[in-house]
């Protein structure tokens, strides 16, 4: 059981400040992979909270392949975000003020399948075509990092 599940147990639902990692997977045509959540129906980044003894790095490695079946080593970090943009409220009613660390993946492996049940579908969308329903954080990762997010293609590598 993870640590904000059993931090839950005593506080409820109340806010909390959620450490996390969220990772960037972007193939060779340029295309951002997001993830058709099934908790909130909409599109999100693999990403998640960190949990006890990890570093940040472990936790968007850890993230990328138990949401997408990609495996990588080697991550970037892109930037850090934080505020009132990056508050959310889970459909259960859980609070949370995110403090995400956002990583690019430099290079994966792997098939790219769902691992979990927080997944409906995983999907490349290029910047001239996103997802409609884009889940609130991941929106404004775009909106404050899209010239950076969007440059990090040239850097892709796929393994074999």
């Amino acid at each position: 059981m993870g640590y904000i599940t059993e931090l839950r147990k005593f506080i409820g639902s109340r806010p909390i400040i959620s450490v996390g990692a969220t990772i960037l997977v972007i193939n060779e045509q340029g295309q951002l992979l997001f993830q058709h959540r099934s908790d909130t129906n909409d599109w999100g980044l693999p990403g998640g909270s960190m949990e006890l003894g990890e570093t940040l790095e472990e936790v968007a490695i850890r993230e990328l392949y138990e949401e997408t079946g990609l495996v990588t080593d080697k991550v970037e970090l892109v930037g850090v975000r934080s505020g009132p943009r990056y508050q959310f409220t889970y459909p259960n009613g859980d609070q949370t003020d995110s403090v995400i660390h956002l990583f690019h993946a430099q290079e994966v492996t792997g098939t790219l399948q769902i691992n979990d049940d927080e997944s409906f579908d995983l999907v490349y969308f290029s910047q001239d075509a996103l997802p409609e329903k884009i889940e609130k954080r991941a929106h404004a990762l775009l909106e404050e990092l899209g010239t950076t997010i969007w440059a990090l293609h040239n850097s892709f590598e796929i393994k074999d």
